[in-house]
């Protein structure tokens, strides 16, 4: 029996498409930061999406006001899911480029195989150690390229890893935390709270030039919004309750191949043997997650 028998299919399509719809997002936003500074549009695309998360899970009936014991790990959330990852990685990109700093965040699984081994107990199998290095090699043959003008820039290298663990540090507090309210407002909660330094940063530094953007960046700051932010939130919050962190994260591989893909396709960027390379070792590593044996991923699902 293989593991998409014991974990349920909408998991592996809300992966798929969480994956998909990720990876395309680098290219709305180089899009939208070619005319619209960092600050203002973490600060406005965060809120938006935050109170849009919020107001659905009111019009669905879920519960939106967090108990009192949820707050810590809300808190949590979005200082890792939000604030840290979005912060960092802007700084990343600032400093290398932006194809780089996309690779080198997605080292995310190695960081959330880890910390899910330290923290919640998930066995590290050969089986996932193989499907971890052949992701890794995917990553690796798409940074190759870089690797020289990476010694140039090392803050920029550092701010993409501690990203990438910002991100990991998320998961595992979402994996971690009983809620106790619906995951369309955890994630409302999470960009409410995570965005506000960005607002309170943009309003003292940052004149407001959005009304001045460009048709082309406005559309694909509203794709980024209502796409990558609302939906992918959401499903990757969701792909994390049902799946065990290990599993969860590799499939994040596939954005950065995605990503170099859609911009060579979209953009023009050069595509070439590597970015297909990568893609099949993303895939062979996802594989060897999708045929491990059932009986295993459905105990560790229970223990979950």
């Amino acid at each position: 029996m293989s593991a998409s028998r014991s974990l349920p299919r909408r998991g592996w399509l809300l992966l798929a498409a969480v994956s998909l719809l990720w990876g395309t997002n680098w290219v709305a936003l180089k899009l939208s930061l070619a005319e619209i500074p960092v600050w203002q549009y973490r600060a406005v695309t965060a809120e938006i999406a935050g109170l849009a998360l919020l107001a659905a899970a009111l019009v669905t009936g879920g519960a939106v006001r967090p108990p009192r014991g949820v707050w810590t790990p809300l808190l949590l959330g979005a200082l890792f899911n939000v604030t840290g990852w979005q912060l960092l990685i802007a700084f990343g990109v600032k400093l290398i480029a932006a194809n780089q700093a996309a690779v080198l965040a997605y080292t995310m699984p190695v960081w959330a195989t880890i910390l899910g081994a330290l923290f919640l107990g998930e066995r590290v199998t050969r089986r996932r150690l193989a499907a971890l290095a052949l992701a890794m090699a995917g990553v690796a043959v798409l940074l190759a390229p870089g690797l020289a003008s990476l010694g140039a820039a090392p803050l920029g290298v550092l701010f993409s890893v501690a990203a990438a663990f910002s991100w990991a540090l998320g998961t595992l507090v979402q994996k971690r935390a009983r809620w106790g309210i619906a995951l369309v407002a955890v994630a409302g909660w999470q960009f409410v709270l995570g965005g506000l330094p960005f607002v309170l940063v943009a309003l003292l530094c940052e004149p407001f030039v959005m009304a001045e953007a460009s048709a082309t960046a406005l559309w694909a700051m509203v794709y980024t919004v209502a796409l990558p932010l609302l939906f992918c939130q959401y499903g990757w919050f969701k792909v994390v309750t049902l799946f065990p962190t290990s599993v969860a994260a590799l499939g994040t591989v596939m954005v950065p191949v995605v990503g170099v893909l859609s911009a060579g396709l979209v953009l023009g960027e050069p595509l070439g043997w590597r970015e297909f390379a990568a893609l099949l070792f993303v895939l062979a590593s996802l594989f060897l997650v999708l045929l491990e044996p059932a009986p295993r991923l459905a105990r560790e699902e229970a223990a979950g």
